[in-house]
Protein backbone atom coordinates (compact mmCIF):
# COMPACT_ATOMS: atom_id res chain seq x y z
CA UNK A 1 0.00 0.00 0.00
CA UNK A 2 0.65 3.79 -0.49
CA UNK A 3 0.31 6.08 2.61
CA UNK A 4 0.19 9.18 3.03
CA UNK A 5 -0.37 10.63 6.58
CA UNK A 6 -1.16 15.12 6.91
CA UNK A 7 -1.71 16.75 10.33
CA UNK A 8 -0.84 20.40 11.45
CA UNK A 9 1.65 19.05 14.17
CA UNK A 10 5.10 18.78 13.44
CA UNK A 11 6.71 15.49 12.75
CA UNK A 12 10.11 16.68 12.28
CA UNK A 13 10.84 16.48 15.21
CA UNK A 14 7.54 15.12 16.06
CA UNK A 15 5.56 17.31 18.85
CA UNK A 16 2.85 15.78 21.16
CA UNK A 17 1.26 12.41 21.87
CA UNK A 18 -0.99 12.18 18.58
CA UNK A 19 2.17 12.33 16.53
CA UNK A 20 4.02 9.61 18.63
CA UNK A 21 0.71 7.96 17.94
CA UNK A 22 0.85 8.17 14.08
CA UNK A 23 4.12 7.63 14.04
CA UNK A 24 4.13 4.35 15.71
CA UNK A 25 1.48 2.69 13.29
CA UNK A 26 3.75 3.89 10.31
CA UNK A 27 6.50 2.44 11.63
CA UNK A 28 5.07 -0.36 11.66
CA UNK A 29 3.61 -0.35 8.08
CA UNK A 30 6.85 1.04 6.71
CA UNK A 31 8.75 -1.91 8.04
CA UNK A 32 6.46 -4.36 6.26
CA UNK A 33 7.27 -2.95 3.45
CA UNK A 34 4.49 -0.01 2.41
CA UNK A 35 5.30 2.98 1.14
CA UNK A 36 4.57 6.28 3.73
CA UNK A 37 4.67 9.52 3.21
CA UNK A 38 3.88 12.46 6.19
CA UNK A 39 3.25 16.50 4.68
CA UNK A 40 2.87 18.31 8.12
CA UNK A 41 4.39 21.66 9.32
CA UNK A 42 7.64 23.09 10.34
CA UNK A 43 8.06 23.54 13.59
CA UNK A 44 8.03 27.30 14.80
CA UNK A 45 7.96 28.31 11.37
CA UNK A 46 11.52 26.86 10.12
CA UNK A 47 12.33 26.59 6.69
CA UNK A 48 10.56 24.10 4.74
CA UNK A 49 12.60 20.50 4.09
CA UNK A 50 12.34 16.93 3.23
CA UNK A 51 14.01 14.22 5.58
CA UNK A 52 13.58 10.25 5.94
CA UNK A 53 13.22 8.64 9.58
CA UNK A 54 12.55 5.07 9.88
CA UNK A 55 11.78 4.64 6.19
CA UNK A 56 9.16 7.26 6.58
CA UNK A 57 9.52 10.42 4.08
CA UNK A 58 8.27 13.27 6.09
CA UNK A 59 7.78 16.36 3.87
CA UNK A 60 7.72 19.55 6.32
CA UNK A 61 6.31 22.73 4.99
CA UNK A 62 6.38 25.94 6.24
CA UNK A 63 3.03 27.20 7.23
CA UNK A 64 1.43 24.53 6.05
CA UNK A 65 -2.25 25.76 6.31
CA UNK A 66 -1.65 29.07 3.98
CA UNK A 67 -0.45 26.36 1.49
CA UNK A 68 -2.83 23.42 1.61
CA UNK A 69 -2.40 23.14 -2.24
CA UNK A 70 1.13 21.52 -1.60
CA UNK A 71 -0.76 18.51 0.25
CA UNK A 72 -2.52 18.46 -3.09
CA UNK A 73 0.33 18.25 -5.03
CA UNK A 74 2.08 15.85 -2.82
CA UNK A 75 -1.93 13.29 -3.34
CA UNK A 76 -1.35 13.57 -6.80
CA UNK A 77 1.80 12.53 -7.30
CA UNK A 78 1.98 9.69 -4.67
CA UNK A 79 -1.46 8.56 -5.51
CA UNK A 80 -1.69 7.35 -2.57
CA UNK A 81 -4.24 4.21 -1.69
CA UNK A 82 -5.51 5.94 1.79
CA UNK A 83 -5.24 9.35 2.96
CA UNK A 84 -4.55 9.70 6.75
CA UNK A 85 -5.83 12.81 7.96
CA UNK A 86 -5.15 13.10 11.79
CA UNK A 87 -7.73 15.74 13.97
CA UNK A 88 -4.37 18.24 14.30
CA UNK A 89 -5.96 20.67 11.84
CA UNK A 90 -8.16 23.30 13.63
CA UNK A 91 -8.83 24.91 11.04
CA UNK A 92 -9.65 21.66 8.85
CA UNK A 93 -8.43 23.00 5.88
CA UNK A 94 -5.93 19.81 5.44
CA UNK A 95 -9.18 17.69 6.04
CA UNK A 96 -10.97 19.90 3.03
CA UNK A 97 -8.20 19.32 0.65
CA UNK A 98 -7.62 15.92 1.02
CA UNK A 99 -11.25 15.22 0.94
CA UNK A 100 -11.36 17.23 -2.26
CA UNK A 101 -8.12 15.75 -4.09
CA UNK A 102 -9.01 12.18 -2.51
CA UNK A 103 -12.70 11.36 -2.41
CA UNK A 104 -12.95 7.63 -1.30
CA UNK A 105 -9.77 7.43 0.25
CA UNK A 106 -9.73 9.41 3.92
CA UNK A 107 -9.07 7.62 7.09
CA UNK A 108 -9.81 10.47 9.69
CA UNK A 109 -7.65 9.76 12.91
CA UNK A 110 -10.01 11.07 15.48
CA UNK A 111 -7.43 11.79 18.68
CA UNK A 112 -8.28 15.52 19.98
CA UNK A 113 -12.13 16.34 20.14
CA UNK A 114 -11.34 19.78 20.25
CA UNK A 115 -10.07 19.66 16.77
CA UNK A 116 -13.16 17.85 15.54
CA UNK A 117 -15.02 19.53 13.25
CA UNK A 118 -17.90 17.86 14.96
CA UNK A 119 -19.07 17.98 18.63
CA UNK A 120 -19.89 20.09 21.44
CA UNK A 121 -16.34 20.17 22.16
CA UNK A 122 -15.05 21.50 19.17
CA UNK A 123 -13.29 25.00 18.81
CA UNK A 124 -14.52 25.07 15.40
CA UNK A 125 -17.29 23.30 14.31
CA UNK A 126 -16.90 22.88 10.29
CA UNK A 127 -20.00 21.62 8.04
CA UNK A 128 -17.97 20.56 5.12
CA UNK A 129 -15.05 19.05 7.90
CA UNK A 130 -18.02 17.00 9.27
CA UNK A 131 -19.10 15.94 6.12
CA UNK A 132 -15.93 14.71 5.00
CA UNK A 133 -15.17 12.88 8.07
CA UNK A 134 -18.71 11.25 8.45
CA UNK A 135 -18.36 9.86 4.65
CA UNK A 136 -14.38 8.60 5.57
CA UNK A 137 -13.61 4.99 4.46
CA UNK A 138 -12.76 4.94 8.48
CA UNK A 139 -12.75 6.82 11.27
CA UNK A 140 -10.34 5.31 14.24
CA UNK A 141 -10.20 6.47 17.69
CA UNK A 142 -7.96 5.12 20.02
CA UNK A 143 -10.16 4.86 22.87
CA UNK A 144 -13.64 3.31 23.43
CA UNK A 145 -14.51 7.01 25.38
CA UNK A 146 -14.23 8.81 22.08
CA UNK A 147 -15.71 5.92 20.05
CA UNK A 148 -18.48 6.59 22.14
CA UNK A 149 -18.64 10.39 21.38
CA UNK A 150 -17.69 10.05 17.94
CA UNK A 151 -20.83 7.86 17.34
CA UNK A 152 -22.99 10.47 19.01
CA UNK A 153 -22.15 13.54 17.84
CA UNK A 154 -20.97 12.45 14.23
CA UNK A 155 -23.28 9.10 13.66
CA UNK A 156 -21.05 6.92 12.43
CA UNK A 157 -19.12 3.81 13.86
CA UNK A 158 -15.53 4.85 14.84
CA UNK A 159 -13.12 1.58 14.89
CA UNK A 160 -11.03 1.82 18.06
CA UNK A 161 -7.37 0.77 17.25
CA UNK A 162 -4.95 2.03 20.47
CA UNK A 163 -1.48 2.79 18.96
CA UNK A 164 1.81 0.50 20.59
CA UNK A 165 3.71 3.47 21.54
CA UNK A 166 4.76 1.70 24.94
CA UNK A 167 7.95 0.67 24.16
CA UNK A 168 9.04 -2.97 24.29
CA UNK A 169 8.77 -5.02 27.66
CA UNK A 170 10.07 -5.34 30.30
CA UNK A 171 9.49 -2.20 31.18
CA UNK A 172 11.23 -0.04 33.27
CA UNK A 173 9.87 1.09 36.67
CA UNK A 174 10.75 4.54 37.85
CA UNK A 175 8.10 4.73 41.22
CA UNK A 176 9.62 5.42 44.85
CA UNK A 177 8.11 7.36 47.74
CA UNK A 178 10.81 9.19 49.26
CA UNK A 179 12.17 11.49 46.26
CA UNK A 180 11.30 12.41 42.87
CA UNK A 181 9.31 14.85 41.30
CA UNK A 182 5.93 15.28 41.49
CA UNK A 183 5.74 15.83 37.78
CA UNK A 184 3.08 17.39 35.19
CA UNK A 185 3.28 17.62 31.54
CA UNK A 186 2.28 20.41 29.47
CA UNK A 187 1.46 22.67 31.55
CA UNK A 188 -1.06 25.42 30.30
CA UNK A 189 -4.33 26.40 31.26
CA UNK A 190 -6.76 23.31 29.89
CA UNK A 191 -4.47 20.94 31.43
CA UNK A 192 -4.58 22.25 34.98
CA UNK A 193 -1.49 24.59 35.29
CA UNK A 194 -3.78 26.27 37.86
CA UNK A 195 -4.24 23.38 40.48
CA UNK A 196 -0.63 22.07 39.72
CA UNK A 197 0.89 25.68 41.26
CA UNK A 198 -1.96 25.94 44.17
CA UNK A 199 -0.61 22.48 45.16
CA UNK A 200 3.44 23.44 44.60
CA UNK A 201 2.45 26.32 46.66
CA UNK A 202 0.55 24.42 49.70
CA UNK A 203 3.50 21.50 49.59
CA UNK A 204 6.72 23.83 49.89
CA UNK A 205 9.13 21.34 51.03
CA UNK A 206 8.42 19.19 47.57
CA UNK A 207 10.08 19.81 44.76
CA UNK A 208 7.18 19.74 41.74
CA UNK A 209 8.78 20.08 38.23
CA UNK A 210 6.76 20.33 34.92
CA UNK A 211 7.68 19.75 31.11
CA UNK A 212 7.09 22.04 28.82
CA UNK A 213 4.18 21.20 26.00
CA UNK A 214 2.70 22.72 23.04
CA UNK A 215 0.26 24.57 25.05
CA UNK A 216 2.81 26.28 27.49
CA UNK A 217 2.99 30.18 27.37
CA UNK A 218 4.84 32.69 28.18
CA UNK A 219 2.64 33.67 31.10
CA UNK A 220 2.59 30.06 32.04
CA UNK A 221 6.63 29.86 32.22
CA UNK A 222 6.96 33.16 34.67
CA UNK A 223 4.30 31.45 36.76
CA UNK A 224 6.45 28.73 36.63
CA UNK A 225 9.57 29.91 37.63
CA UNK A 226 8.26 32.87 40.28
CA UNK A 227 7.35 29.59 42.26
CA UNK A 228 10.48 28.69 44.22
CA UNK A 229 10.11 24.56 44.46
CA UNK A 230 9.07 24.39 40.94
CA UNK A 231 11.36 23.78 37.65
CA UNK A 232 10.42 23.76 34.48
CA UNK A 233 12.21 21.05 31.83
CA UNK A 234 13.08 20.41 29.10
CA UNK A 235 11.74 18.75 25.91
CA UNK A 236 13.24 15.42 25.59
CA UNK A 237 13.41 12.97 22.87
CA UNK A 238 12.52 10.22 25.37
CA UNK A 239 9.80 10.75 27.57
CA UNK A 240 11.30 8.03 29.86
CA UNK A 241 14.26 10.88 30.55
CA UNK A 242 11.61 12.57 32.18
CA UNK A 243 9.60 9.74 33.75
CA UNK A 244 12.58 8.47 35.82
CA UNK A 245 13.00 11.78 37.68
CA UNK A 246 9.24 11.59 39.10
CA UNK A 247 7.78 10.21 42.20
CA UNK A 248 4.33 10.84 40.68
CA UNK A 249 2.17 12.48 37.62
CA UNK A 250 -0.09 15.07 38.53
CA UNK A 251 -2.62 15.28 35.37
CA UNK A 252 -5.47 17.94 36.34
CA UNK A 253 -6.83 18.19 33.09
CA UNK A 254 -9.95 20.46 33.23
CA UNK A 255 -10.61 20.47 29.39
CA UNK A 256 -12.41 17.25 27.88
CA UNK A 257 -9.41 14.25 27.52
CA UNK A 258 -9.61 12.08 24.56
CA UNK A 259 -7.63 9.20 26.40
CA UNK A 260 -4.82 10.70 28.54
CA UNK A 261 -1.77 8.65 26.92
CA UNK A 262 0.89 10.09 29.20
CA UNK A 263 -1.56 8.83 32.46
CA UNK A 264 -0.63 5.29 30.32
CA UNK A 265 2.86 5.59 29.51
CA UNK A 266 3.72 6.45 33.63
CA UNK A 267 1.19 3.85 35.24
CA UNK A 268 3.28 1.18 32.94
CA UNK A 269 6.63 2.82 34.82
CA UNK A 270 5.10 2.18 38.39
CA UNK A 271 4.32 5.73 38.59
CA UNK A 272 1.34 6.49 40.65
CA UNK A 273 -0.74 9.21 38.94
CA UNK A 274 -3.29 11.67 40.27
CA UNK A 275 -6.09 12.61 37.81
CA UNK A 276 -9.13 14.52 36.75
CA UNK A 277 -12.66 12.64 35.40
CA UNK A 278 -12.27 14.52 32.24
CA UNK A 279 -13.65 12.23 29.04
CA UNK A 280 -11.08 9.79 28.58
CA UNK A 281 -8.83 9.84 31.29
CA UNK A 282 -11.46 7.21 33.52
CA UNK A 283 -10.69 5.03 30.62
CA UNK A 284 -6.88 5.24 31.40
CA UNK A 285 -7.28 4.99 34.59
CA UNK A 286 -9.49 2.34 34.45
CA UNK A 287 -9.06 0.07 38.25
CA UNK A 288 -7.17 2.90 39.80
CA UNK A 289 -7.69 5.20 42.56
CA UNK A 290 -6.80 8.73 42.91
CA UNK A 291 -9.10 10.22 40.52
CA UNK A 292 -10.74 13.76 41.18
CA UNK A 293 -13.78 15.49 39.74
CA UNK A 294 -13.31 18.91 38.66
CA UNK A 295 -14.94 21.97 36.93
CA UNK A 296 -14.36 21.62 32.99
CA UNK A 297 -13.94 24.09 30.85
CA UNK A 298 -16.88 25.03 29.18
CA UNK A 299 -16.30 28.35 27.22
CA UNK A 300 -13.14 30.23 25.12
CA UNK A 301 -12.61 33.62 24.91
CA UNK A 302 -12.21 34.43 21.10
CA UNK A 303 -9.07 35.83 21.72
CA UNK A 304 -5.60 33.88 21.31
CA UNK A 305 -2.67 32.67 23.61
CA UNK A 306 1.12 32.81 22.11
CA UNK A 307 0.57 29.35 21.05
CA UNK A 308 -2.07 30.50 19.15
CA UNK A 309 -4.94 28.52 21.26
CA UNK A 310 -8.28 29.95 22.23
CA UNK A 311 -7.46 31.30 25.72
CA UNK A 312 -9.74 29.42 27.92
CA UNK A 313 -11.97 30.27 30.97
CA UNK A 314 -10.89 27.78 33.51
CA UNK A 315 -14.02 27.64 36.21
CA UNK A 316 -12.19 28.00 40.00
CA UNK A 317 -11.82 24.31 41.05
CA UNK A 318 -11.66 22.90 44.58
CA UNK A 319 -8.32 22.32 45.75
CA UNK A 320 -8.54 20.07 48.52
CA UNK A 321 -9.51 17.11 46.72
CA UNK A 322 -6.22 17.44 45.44
CA UNK A 323 -4.39 18.11 48.24
CA UNK A 324 -5.54 15.41 50.16
CA UNK A 325 -4.88 13.10 47.52
CA UNK A 326 -1.05 14.14 47.00
CA UNK A 327 -0.94 14.52 51.25
CA UNK A 328 -1.60 10.55 51.31
CA UNK A 329 0.92 9.47 48.53
CA UNK A 330 3.64 11.84 49.99
CA UNK A 331 3.23 10.46 53.39
CA UNK A 332 1.70 7.10 53.07
CA UNK A 333 4.09 4.65 51.88
CA UNK A 334 1.88 1.73 51.83
CA UNK A 335 -0.61 3.97 49.87
CA UNK A 336 2.29 4.96 47.83
CA UNK A 337 3.08 1.41 46.82
CA UNK A 338 -0.37 0.21 46.38
CA UNK A 339 -1.01 2.22 44.06
CA UNK A 340 2.03 2.00 41.95
CA UNK A 341 1.60 -1.77 41.66
CA UNK A 342 -2.58 -1.28 40.71
CA UNK A 343 -1.40 1.47 38.43
CA UNK A 344 1.81 -1.00 36.77
CA UNK A 345 -0.34 -3.75 36.98
CA UNK A 346 -3.48 -1.83 35.24
CA UNK A 347 -1.67 -0.71 32.64
CA UNK A 348 0.36 -4.26 31.72
CA UNK A 349 -3.02 -5.39 31.17
CA UNK A 350 -4.19 -2.90 28.64
CA UNK A 351 -0.86 -3.04 26.79
CA UNK A 352 -0.66 -6.94 26.25
CA UNK A 353 -3.63 -6.77 24.13
CA UNK A 354 -2.39 -4.17 21.53
CA UNK A 355 -1.02 -5.65 18.15
CA UNK A 356 0.90 -3.67 16.37
CA UNK A 357 -0.05 -5.13 13.18
CA UNK A 358 -3.90 -4.08 14.17
CA UNK A 359 -4.18 -1.06 12.14
CA UNK A 360 -2.24 -2.36 9.10
CA UNK A 361 -4.77 -5.19 9.24
CA UNK A 362 -7.58 -2.73 9.53
CA UNK A 363 -6.13 -0.67 6.29
CA UNK A 364 -5.61 -4.27 4.23
CA UNK A 365 -9.36 -4.76 4.86
CA UNK A 366 -11.26 -1.84 3.59
CA UNK A 367 -12.68 -1.93 -0.12
CA UNK A 368 -10.30 -0.37 -2.28
CA UNK A 369 -11.63 3.28 -3.11
CA UNK A 370 -12.83 3.01 -6.88
CA UNK A 371 -12.60 6.92 -7.49
CA UNK A 372 -9.93 8.53 -9.18
CA UNK A 373 -6.59 10.57 -7.58
CA UNK A 374 -7.55 14.55 -8.10
CA UNK A 375 -10.80 14.04 -9.96
CA UNK A 376 -12.62 16.64 -7.96
CA UNK A 377 -9.06 19.26 -7.10
CA UNK A 378 -10.31 22.43 -7.06
CA UNK A 379 -7.53 24.61 -4.84
CA UNK A 380 -9.52 27.65 -3.31
CA UNK A 381 -8.39 30.85 -3.42
CA UNK A 382 -7.17 32.19 -0.12
CA UNK A 383 -10.40 34.47 0.63
CA UNK A 384 -12.53 31.65 -0.20
CA UNK A 385 -10.58 29.22 2.35
CA UNK A 386 -10.90 32.59 5.33
CA UNK A 387 -14.64 32.29 4.23
CA UNK A 388 -14.78 28.86 5.39
CA UNK A 389 -13.35 29.24 8.49
CA UNK A 390 -15.61 30.82 11.64
CA UNK A 391 -15.21 34.16 12.46
CA UNK A 392 -12.28 32.77 15.57
CA UNK A 393 -10.39 30.76 13.11
CA UNK A 394 -10.23 33.57 10.58
CA UNK A 395 -9.23 36.32 13.06
CA UNK A 396 -6.34 33.73 14.36
CA UNK A 397 -5.15 33.35 10.88
CA UNK A 398 -5.09 37.14 9.73
CA UNK A 399 -3.26 37.41 12.90
CA UNK A 400 -0.80 34.59 11.67
CA UNK A 401 -0.20 36.80 8.68
CA UNK A 402 0.22 40.05 10.04
CA UNK A 403 2.39 38.53 12.24
CA UNK A 404 4.51 37.19 9.34
CA UNK A 405 4.55 40.40 7.60
CA UNK A 406 5.62 42.10 11.02
CA UNK A 407 8.71 40.33 11.20
CA UNK A 408 9.51 40.40 7.41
Amino acid sequence: MRILLTSNASYDPPRGGSTRSNLAWLRHLAAQGHECVVVSPTIDGAPGHTTVVDAITIHSVKELSFHVSVLGDHISALKPDWVLVSSEDVSHVLLREAGAVAPGRIIYLAHTPQFYPFGPESWNRDNAGTDIARSAASVVAIGHHMAGYIKQHLGREAVVIHPPMYGQPPYRQFGRFASGYVLMINPCAVKGVSIFLDLAARFPDIEFAALNGWGTTAADRVALERQPNTRLLKNVPDIEEVLEQARLLLMPSVWYEGFGLIAMEAMLRGLPVIASNSGGLMEAKTGTGYVVPVRPVDHYERVFDDTLMPRAIVPPQDLEPWAAALHTLLTNESAYWREARQSRDTALRFVEKLDVADFERHLLALPAATQPIGEHKRVLTTEEKLKALDPAKRALLLARLKQKKEQS
